[in-house]
């Protein structure tokens, strides 16, 4: 018996932004698997390089994700379809013709496209994570089906706060503002203002994405709308495969450094909390909300936080102590030495033990490799690795 959520996506046409993303392939196996009788999935797929938006699509459906609602529905293929588009142009770059297939058709729209780079400058952020959202909420106002708009966050988008509820919370400046103010400053005016305008927030990621939070209330607050929020998406728990991942960002990154030996320490405390969710988590819980959105229609904007939070966090200790016996017993290919890690709360000692751990041996390597002929690259190497451990 087909539960209610596969019950509701039954004929159902769905739009996703950020499709070509961890968590949105993840978001798209789990519609296609878990509701078969799903109409059509639409994805906005950049084209890039010499490369069409179908032939990036064709691509991702070869991976392994896909394999189990291959042999489920040998003929899935056919219920994706590409929508050629860029969040960076106006009308999010989608021609005439397609939009007005969209009009028409979609009856749910997910949005998990955005910009994560930490270091990206705040116009950057601003167009990818704010002027983009705003450009997806327009088009959904267009939309003559519309049963449920979900909008990916992050937990991290009020991190300025030491408890965060699941509410919207305004941010410093109104986004509007910012927007047009961004229209007439030049960089290197903006670069000189980021600091001021993110305030306690480390990076202009999760300030636009509070922006973005508070946009949608201004913008949305007359769609179907709600807003999911994950903490740090690490590999799959269960769906489709356990541990599945396809990229190098977060705690990947962090575990393989420490795995090939370039990563030894770090500054941090072995008791705070590493907020890591597996990626179907938050995939199932978008299902789950857009669902829960069409049926119940909430008057207020309902905000679901995708955290481990304090029932059972996970420990940056027993991270680092699990990879070490992971990568102990199944070591990875060509190592630079053997994995040891530790965390240094002392600001002396962590300068200290980057000398000796990371910069000494780095710049050694290298002398070693001009010795034999070959070029120089573990200072670049570990300057590369060290990009988790600042």
């Amino acid at each position: 018996m087909a539960s209610a959520i596969a019950e509701f996506y039954k004929v159902k046409n769905v739009f996703v932004t950020g499709a070509t993303g961890f968590l949105g392939k993840v978001l798209v196996e789990k519609l296609l698997r878990s509701c078969p009788e799903v109409e059509g999935i639409y994805l906005l797929i950049r084209p890039r390089g010499d490369q069409t938006a179908q032939e990036r699509l064709n691509k991702i459906v070869e991976s392994k994700l896909f394999d189990k609602v291959r042999h489920e529905q040998p003929t899935f293929h056919r219920k994706l379809h590409a929508i050629p588009g860029d969040m960076c142009e106006p009308a999010l770059g989608i021609r005439q013709s397609d939009q007005d297939m969209l009009v028409s058709k979609i009856h749910i729209l997910f949005h998990s496209a955005a910009t994560v780079r930490l270091e990206d400058p705040l116009r950057t952020s601003m167009q990818l994570n704010v002027i983009g959202t705003r450009d997806v909420i327009a088009l959904c106002h267009k939309l003559k089906h519309l049963q449920a708009f979900v909008h990916v966050s992050t937990a991290y988008a009020n991190c300025d706060r030491s408890y965060i509820e699941e509410t919207i919370y305004p941010p410093p400046v109104q986004p509007q503002k910012l927007i047009d103010a961004l229209e007439w400053m030049d960089d290197t005016m903006v670069t000189k203002l980021t600091p001021d305008l993110i305030g306690k927030r480390p990076n202009t990621y999760t300030f636009t994405k509070a922006c973005a939070e508070y946009l949608l209330t201004q913008e949305a607050a007359d769609l179907p709308l709600s807003i999911v929020r994950p903490s740090i998406i690490g590999g799959s728990w269960r769906e489709p495969l356990a541990g599945w991942c396809d990229n190098f960002g977060g705690p990947v990154n962090l575990s393989v450094a420490i795995g090939k030996g370039l990563l030894r320490t770090m500054r941090g405390e072995y008791n705070a909390s590493v907020d890591v969710v597996p990626v179907d988590l938050p995939a199932n819980l978008m299902i789950a909300a857009a669902w829960d959105t069409a049926v119940s229609r909430p008057e207020n904007i309902p905000v679901y936080n995708s955290t481990s939070g304090g029932v059972n966090p996970l420990r940056w200790g027993e991270f680092s102590e699990g990879t070490l016996v992971t990568y102990k017993k199944y070591p990875l290919d060509k190592p630079f030495r053997a994995p040891n890690f530790a965390f240094v709360s002392n600001s002396f000692m962590y300068q200290y033990w980057q000398v000796v751990s990371h910069k000494g041996p780095a710049y050694l390597y290298d002398i070693w490799l001009r010795m034999i002929g070959q070029e120089p690259r573990g200072h670049s190497h570990w300057l590369f690795w060290l990009g988790v451990a600042p």
